[in-house]
């Protein structure tokens, strides 16, 4: 294994310390009175196997109330019993100053994101027809006799709604019913609880259903209650009960890039000329054999999954590899991984990566599914492994940890998924959890806090300066001084004027999310500092109920005799790389410093390279190939989004022994 893919780990010397697995700690003392036995009376009342129940509300909430708030597609409480009429009111956030999400200065900016589209209409402004599976929540007031705002903010009542739901789709199978009937034999009022129009997104639902039966779960939920459901290994369920649903069995066509074993199809993105040397929507390429893939960056949609595929079909606009749909993890795939998609609004990353874009709000308060998890995960790890991306959070990505391409670009660059993104869940998922690979003495941090404990005050979800509803987040808030009243440090790309910056949901410059790695720059008490765009920014991080996790790896800081070195949010060759009639895009530094005396978390090496598509048919001078330099780069977590700096003005050294501390 190259070194490269070995630095985020210090695989040196990670055999000679202990690894602590990563997991959330409880919410709060279990409770014993009742959500388990919520569910073994829903149960009981309504004919439904426990297990069956329990699993499936595990697929779709993992038994977590959000408060009574709605996910991304309009579902309530642990069963996600769905309401049309919610998406109405959703809507995404706007982005101030935008974002070119093509992010190459070599050509015109690509049309910036529709924000605020209506996910409840059509095209034309009329009011769309309910997608399957977003119409449940009225159907479970009819079974139960309760009204819709109990099954919406009720755990207990919600509970009911879906175990009268699932007798429903199983009497009307008619297959066995009863508290003892085969668990096996509800396999097909399983896949119709996902509420998928095509037989294989219902089956990938119902078998993640019964691989959760098969191996068991426990855990404690957001609102402090212990619930199990035993393993059930011997379980084979009876997929044979999915073909009474009757439903469309679309063609999957060669050449798909998803696993066999999730539900995907084929929905192009146009790349189609304009005239006038203009086209769109994405570049055509030869990956990984013209250059290398080093990225997945994670998006969030702001917008319903069809509105989404509207918008990737449509040639004036942009582009990127995959769609999910929240209510069942349905995949689109649009670009081909060869191929170059439009979508992270920077052209050295966007050359090198690949988009998935996930139905979902990032300020809305809502919540991403497990069904949509479990089936990103699965697409993640196989693209991973088909073009050898290591499972870390160097590689694996936000849209909000792109940085911008120069000083002007920095500002407009977005924030999804947000901080509501379970990024140590996620990474359970990958079957690559987040580890503690050190001591308080080694060095490096890696930031993991647990999600239904760790709700940071934000504010501006729905309306400028209110409270966001409380919610777990996977973000960490940092602060100027080891004290809970201390200002918020300052991004000064976000805030020139130096000023703290603040809690609004979409402002990010004062915070680090779950599975990036920092160098620590000191500690006192229960405070912990990283360096964090060329300053010293503290987060809580007690012994008693850590946020981190002590880590070991390289570490990057500037060669003696260097008082400050540039930091660069793209990685491209020198001038002299170049070919005649092939215009050099320069190397500009970004506004920030680092200064001797700092060190930075590694997270790769780097060529430098400038993937040249400026042209429709390849025409221009040098198009359809990656221009090197004798240049090289390291990539670093600077701030909350990496960046890069020449790798000639930096030392690397092994985060040592005896850290600040």
């Amino acid at each position: 294994m190259p070194l490269s893919r070995r630095i985020a780990l210090g695989t040196a010397v990670v055999g000679a310390v202990a690894l602590v697995p990563s997991g959330p700690a409880p919410a709060a003392v279990p409770a014993t009175d009742g959500r388990q036995q919520e569910y073994a009376a829903a149960a009981t009342e309504f004919g439904v196997p426990e297990s069956v129940l329990l699993a499936v509300s595990y697929l779709e909430s993992r038994w977590d109330t959000n408060a009574g708030t709605p996910s991304t597609s309009g579902g309530y409480g642990p069963m996600h019993l769905t309401d049309f009429d919610h998406l109405d009111g959703l809507a995404g956030q706007p982005h101030e100053h935008g974002e070119d999400r093509r992010g190459d200065s070599a050509r015109p900016a690509a049309p910036p994101h529709p924000s605020g589209t209506d996910s409840g209409t059509t095209a034309d402004g009329q009011r769309a027809a309910p997608a399957p599976g977003t119409q449940t929540l009225d159907t479970a007031a009819t079974l139960t006799g309760v009204d819709e705002r109990a099954l919406r903010t009720e755990p207990a009542v919600n509970i009911r709604g879906g175990a009268a739901l699932l007798a429903s789709y199983q009497k009307a199978l008619t297959g066995p019913t009863g508290l003892q009937s085969d668990p096996a034999a509800w396999y097909g009022a399983v896949a119709r609880y996902a509420g998928s129009d095509s037989a294989d997104a219902a089956r990938t639902f119902a078998d993640e259903v019964y691989r959760t039966i098969t191996e068991g779960a426990t855990r404690t939920t957001d609102d402090g209650h212990r619930i199990t459901l035993a393993a059930h290994p011997g379980l084979v369920p009876a997929r044979s009960w999915l073909d009474r649903l009757g439903l469309r069995t679309p063609a999957r066509p060669d050449g798909l890039e998803c696993p066999r074993d999730i539900s995907c199809e084929w929905i192009p993105a146009p790349y189609q000329a304009f005239g006038d040397g203009d086209y769109g929507n994405h570049d055509l390429s030869d990956r990984p054999g013209r250059q290398k893939i080093e990225y997945i960056v994670i998006h969030d949609t702001e917008g319903s999954y069809d509105t989404t595929l509207r918008l990737v079909q449509d040639p004036t606009y942009v582009s990127w590899q995959y769609t999910l749909r929240s209510a069942d993890g349905h995949i689109a795939q649009h670009v081909k991984g060869k191929d170059v998609a439009w979508h992270a609004g920077n052209w050295y990353v966007n050359a090198k990566a690949i988009g998935l874009e996930h139905e979902g709000y990032a300020a809305q308060g809502t919540w991403y599914t497990e069904a949509m998890y479990r089936t990103s995960a699965k697409l993640v790890r196989y693209l991973a492994d088909r073009y050898d991306i290591p499972l870390d959070r160097q590689h694996i990505i936000g849209h909000d940890n792109v940085p911008g391409i120069l000083p002007a670009n920095v500002r407009g660059m977005h924030w999804d998924p947000g901080p509501y993104w379970d990024w140590s869940h996620y990474f359970d998922l990958l079957r690559a959890p987040f580890w503690g690979t050190g001591t308080s003495r080694t060095g490096l941090v890696t930031i993991d806090p647990d999600l239904a404990t760790n709700r940071p005050a934000f504010t501006g979800c729905d309306t400028a300066g209110v409270p966001c509803p409380a919610r777990g987040s996977s973000s960490v808030i940092l602060r100027s001084a080891p004290a809970a009243d201390a200002p918020l440090v300052n991004d000064i790309a976000l805030r020139p004027d130096g000023t703290p910056n603040t809690m609004h949901i979409s402002d990010h410059g004062a915070r680090a999310s779950a599975g990036q790695t920092y160098a620590v720059a000191g500690r006192q008490g229960d405070w912990t500092a990283i360096w964090y765009l060329g300053q010293k920014a503290w987060f809580h991080n007690p012994a008693a109920n850590p946020t981190a996790k002590w880590s070991i790896g390289l570490v990057a800081t500037p060669k003696p005799g260097r008082a400050t070195i540039p930091v660069y949010g793209r990685a491209y060759p020198e001038a002299a790389a170049y070919p005649a009639g092939v215009p050099y895009q320069t190397v500009t530094p970004l506004q920030y410093t680092l200064s001797a005396g700092q060190r930075y978390a590694v997270g790769n090496l780097l060529p430098s390279e400038y993937y040249r598509a400026t042209t429709f048919d390849g025409s221009s001078p040098g198009d359809w190939t990656v221009i090197r330099g004798d240049t090289r780069y390291v990539q670093i977590q600077f701030g909350h989004r990496i960046m890069y700096v020449n790798a000639d003005d930096v030392r690397l050294l092994l985060s040592p022994i005896g850290a600040p501390g």
